[in-house]
C-alpha cells in the first residue's frame, strides 16, 4: 500500500508542477503582449534583434534550404519516374517547401541558432541578478528585454522562410533541371499550376506561429531559471536550461505544424 501512495504522491507532484509551469508561461507572454502594445515605442533594439535572428541565420538557412531543395528533387523525380510523372516534379518541390519543410526546417534552424541563445542570454542575466536589478530600478525587464525579441521573431521568420523557399526551389531545379534533365519549362509550369494562394497563405501563417513559439519559449525558460526544478543556478542551470528550451521549441513547432495544417487543410 505505501509503495502505491508514494507514487500517487509522485504522480500529483508532478502533475502540480506542469500545470503551474504552463500558467506561468501563459502568464509570461500575456505580460509581453500586454507590454508590446504599450507606449513608448523603441525601434532600435527591434531592429537590433531582427539583425541577430534574421540576418545572422542566413547563412545556414541558404544552406540548409538548398540541400533540401536539391534532397527533394532528387527522391521526387525517381518517385514520380515510376509512374511516368516528372513533369510534376516542380509541383512535387514546391508544395512540400511551402507548405511544411520550409517554415518547418527554417524554424528548427532558427531554434538551434537563435532560440539557445536568447534562452541563455536571458538565463544568465537572471543567474547574474541582472534582472533583478533592472526591476530595482524600475525598468520593466519584459518591455526591456523580451518585446523586442518577440516582435523579431514575429518580423524575422517569415522573412527566412521565404528565403528558404526560394533557395529550396532554386535546389530543387540545380539537380532536376540540370542534373536529371527534366524541361526547366515544364519544372516552373507544374509549380505555376499547383501552388496557389492558399498554399502561400499557410507557409505564412506558420511562420508567423513559429516565430512567437520560439522567442516565447525560449526567453520564458531563462526567464524562470531559478524557478525550474530542472535548472538551477549557475553555468550547469543555464546549460540545462537551454537544452529544455530547444527541446520544448522544437516539440512544440512539430505539433502546432499538424494543428495549423489540420485546420487550414
Amino acid at each position: 500500500m505505501e509503495p502505491l501512495l508514494r507514487l500517487l504522491e509522485k504522480f500529483g507532484r508532478d502533475t502540480l508542477y506542469h500545470l503551474t509551469q504552463v500558467g506561468r508561461m501563459g502568464i509570461f507572454l500575456s505580460h509581453c503582449l500586454a507590454q508590446a502594445v504599450r507606449p513608448p515605442y523603441k525601434i532600435y533594439p527591434v531592429i537590433s534583434q531582427i539583425h541577430f535572428i534574421g540576418a545572422r541565420s542566413f547563412f545556414v538557412i541558404v544552406f540548409t534550404g538548398t540541400f533540401t531543395g536539391m534532397v527533394l528533387a532528387l527522391q521526387g523525380y525517381y518517385t514520380l519516374r515510376q509512374f511516368g510523372s516528372e513533369s510534376l516534379l516542380g509541383s512535387a518541390v514546391a508544395l512540400s517547401l511551402v507548405r511544411e519543410l520550409g517554415p518547418v526546417v527554417a524554424a528548427l534552424m532558427v531554434i538551434g541558432r537563435a532560440g539557445s541563445a536568447i534562452c541563455a542570454e536571458i538565463g544568465i542575466m537572471r543567474n547574474s541578478e541582472q534582472i533583478d536589478a533592472l526591476e530595482c530600478m524600475a525598468i520593466d525587464p519584459y518591455k526591456y528585454l523580451i518585446v523586442p525579441k518577440i516582435l523579431a521573431g514575429i518580423i524575422a521568420m517569415p522573412l527566412l522562410t521565404f528565403l528558404f523557399d526560394m533557395v529550396g526551389i532554386l535546389g530543387g531545379y540545380l539537380v532536376g533541371v540540370v542534373l536529371l534533365k527534366v524541361s526547366s519549362g515544364i519544372y516552373f509550369q507544374s509549380m505555376y499550376d499547383s501552388v496557389v494562394w492558399q498554399d502561400v497563405h499557410m507557409g505564412v501563417i506558420k511562420s508567423l506561429v513559429f516565430g512567437l513559439l520560439i522567442v516565447w519559449i525560449s526567453a520564458a525558460k531563462g526567464y524562470y531559471l531559478h524557478l525550474d526544478r530542472s535548472g538551477g543556478f549557475g553555468a550547469v542551470g543555464v546549460s540545462r536550461q537551454t537544452t529544455s528550451a530547444v527541446v520544448l521549441a522544437s516539440v512544440t513547432v512539430l505539433v502546432w505544424d499538424y494543428l495549423i495544417t489540420s485546420i487550414m487543410m
